[in-house]
């Protein structure tokens, strides 16, 4: 069994109901339920939340809610690990013969659905832990700098001053979307970013995290791009 899971807590902070918040014409989780249910690659969507709102909405749009997430899982400290291996858990004890299990974010509204189907096959392909999605960062990251309390810049890395863009390694990070594991590996809390796992990578242009005001503008500026072209 193939079981997708959205962790939707109520308490978003920088943006009040950020989960359910409409974004171009649908509550923001919209996109990832419809998503993975458009994908068929999922015998069940759960949506793992605290909040009745976000549970009504959730099942109005085809998710099960089947349990109400635990407090100690929904404040600002519990990990994405922590809470996905307390569904992985109860759908165990409930029960269910999980084979894969896919935690897709919230607010991902450029989630792909043939992504998760190609992801699908690669996750499958070299039995990885997991399997993610990523993207190139745009600029070399060992050429980036800080700033220090006076305001003047600081190389974290002085040695590669003098080195050109195109001799150094690509680099790449998370892109905030989906992650496939296995059950074990949820338990077990393996750590998603090392040698067991596969980057899935994506074009820069389709990835957005949504964690501040600025994040949700800028979305909004893309999502007619991406959803015009057909995504």
């Amino acid at each position: 069994m193939r079981v997708a899971v959205i962790p939707a807590r109520g308490g978003s902070k920088r943006i009040p109901k950020k989960n359910i918040k409409n974004f171009y014409g649908k509550p923001m989780i919209a996109w990832s339920i419809n998503a993975a249910l458009e994908s068929n690659l999922f015998d069940k969507v759960l949506v793992s939340t605290d909040n009745e709102e976000i549970a009504t909405i959730s099942k109005d749009l085809g998710a099960l809610v089947p349990f109400v997430r635990p407090a100690k899982l929904s404040d600002d400290f519990a990990s994405t690990t922590e809470v996905i291996s307390h569904s992985v858990q109860w759908m165990l004890n409930a029960g269910y013969h999980l084979e894969a299990v896919c935690c897709i974010y919230a607010t991902a509204p450029f989630i792909n659905k043939k992504d998760l189907q190609e992801s699908l096959k690669v996750f499958n392909k070299d039995r990885w832990e997991y399997v993610f999605t990523a993207s190139e960062f745009s600029s070399p990251i060992f050429r980036a700098f800080t700033k220090n309390e006076n305001g003047a810049v600081e190389m974290v890395n002085p040695d590669f001053f003098k080195s050109r863009s195109q001799d150094l390694p690509d680099t790449f990070h998370d892109a905030g979307q989906f992650y496939w594991g296995r059950p074990s590996a949820w338990l077990e809390d393996k750590k998603i970013f090392s040698s067991h796992s596969r980057a899935f990578v994506i074009p820069r242009y389709r990835v957005q995290d949504i964690d501040s005001d600025e994040d949700w503008k800028r979305a909004e500026i893309i999502a007619p791009l991406i959803f015009d072209a057909g995504n």
